[in-house]
């Protein structure tokens, strides 16, 4: 580890720094969220450009140089992707997130601690590595990206593997039943996938809501390696709405906004979803992913208003997948046209930026990517 102790800047100066930094990567990670899936979006590869540019320029200005030669190598390969030279890749977008990230660490260290260590040796493997990087040797590209991120964090080099032969080992499910359920696992989702056949006709959906979102959700907890159990995430994928079965059908399919009222009377569906399951012990993680489909990472949602920390995984990917099925879906019953699948994406991670789990997210971004590519 090297130790770097910046020179005497007033601290109005390094604020502006990192509010401009911390800034600059949350636009670079909503921009690379919008490239998983329109990746030849030139606008978007020179937004990507500009904001690594920018950080480069702002560290210089102040003296802070023991990243600016990653950052400008990181530019160049940029540069070669906004001039058409080579193609992006999910890899490129973890490289690049993780460089920012180190980035960030090591001006806010430099601030609050008046120093900041960092691993010189493997910034000049990462720069090293870049400059492999050419138009002429594209089927490299991934490998050399892996290995570059893997040197910024070790523990991204089998995950990149595993994402890239995810991409032809691992279609989308066929079936909303996970296997290896035990017999009386099995007896209750599939008691809970007929149960809501005739929910879901009642409330207006698209026939197959459920069956739809649970096979997209092994698909993209797969992706991520299965950190969520996979009954548990079926039994919730199946009953998150049960409770609005028995909601008025004016509120459930109003085609007009909804009073006060009527918000708070549709938002209490949550509560009759996850009591279908309070008596069912072994559905208690279930029972969680369903009381929490509905709150966002900011604070903003409901029931109880949490925020991102105390949200689990299966109820931050449940509310994307739910929130995606309604507008790609939607039923006979709605005043609303069905979008596109891409079309979906692009409006989730626009208008839902600092709500949805960002890394649920770009797990969500490259499952859609790959069965565009797929069709």
């Amino acid at each position: 580890m090297a130790t770097f102790t910046p020179e005497e800047l007033e601290r109005d100066i390094l604020e502006d720094l990192i509010e401009e930094i911390n800034e600059l990567y949350e636009a670079s990670e909503q921009t690379l969220m919008e490239l998983e899936i329109t990746p030849e979006d030139n606008e978007l590869q020179r937004a990507l450009f500009r904001s690594v540019h920018t950080i480069k320029g702002d560290l210089g200005l102040v003296g802070f140089t023991p990243m600016i030669l990653m950052l400008q190598h990181m530019e160049d390969l940029l540069d070669m992707l906004r001039k058409g030279q080579i193609n992006y890749t999910s890899n490129m977008s973890d490289l690049v997130l993780i460089a920012m990230d180190r980035v960030k660490t090591f001006v806010n260290d430099c601030m609050l601690k008046g120093k900041a260590e960092y691993h010189q040796e493997a910034n000049d493997k990462v720069v090293e590595t870049i400059k492999l990087i050419t138009p002429e040797n594209a089927s490299k590209h991934d490998e050399l990206l892996n290995t570059a991120t893997s040197f910024l964090d070790p523990s991204k080099k089998n995950e990149s593997t595993a994402k890239n032969s995810e991409k032809t080992a691992k279609p989308i499910p066929k079936a909303g039943i996970p296997k290896n359920l035990t017999p009386e696992q099995m007896v209750d989702v599939l008691f809970f996938r007929e149960l809501m056949k005739p929910i879901e006709k009642r409330i207006g959906y698209k026939e197959g809501r459920a069956d739809r979102i649970a096979k997209l959700a092994f698909f993209i907890n797969g992706l991520a390696g299965n950190p969520i159990d996979e009954a548990q995430l079926a039994v919730a994928c199946y009953v998150h709405d049960f409770g609005m079965s028995f909601l008025p059908l004016e509120v459930i399919r109003s085609s007009t906004p909804l009073s006060e009222l009527q918000k708070n009377l549709l938002r209490s569906h949550v509560y009759k979803s996850a009591r279908l399951l309070e008596n069912l012990s072994q559905w208690d993680v279930a029972r969680k992913i369903v009381m929490e489909h509905h709150e966002y990472g900011d604070g903003t949602g409901y029931p109880l208003g949490l925020n991102s920390e105390k949200i689990c995984d299966g109820a931050k990917l449940l509310s994307i997948l739910d929130k995606y099925d309604g507008l790609t879906n939607q039923g006979d019953t709605s005043n609303m046209p069905s979008i596109s699948k891409k079309e979906a994406v692009i409006k989730l991670n626009r208008e839902y930026k600092g709500k949805l789990s960002g890394k649920w997210l770009r797990l969500f971004n490259q499952a859609i990517t790959s069965i565009l590519q797929a069709q």
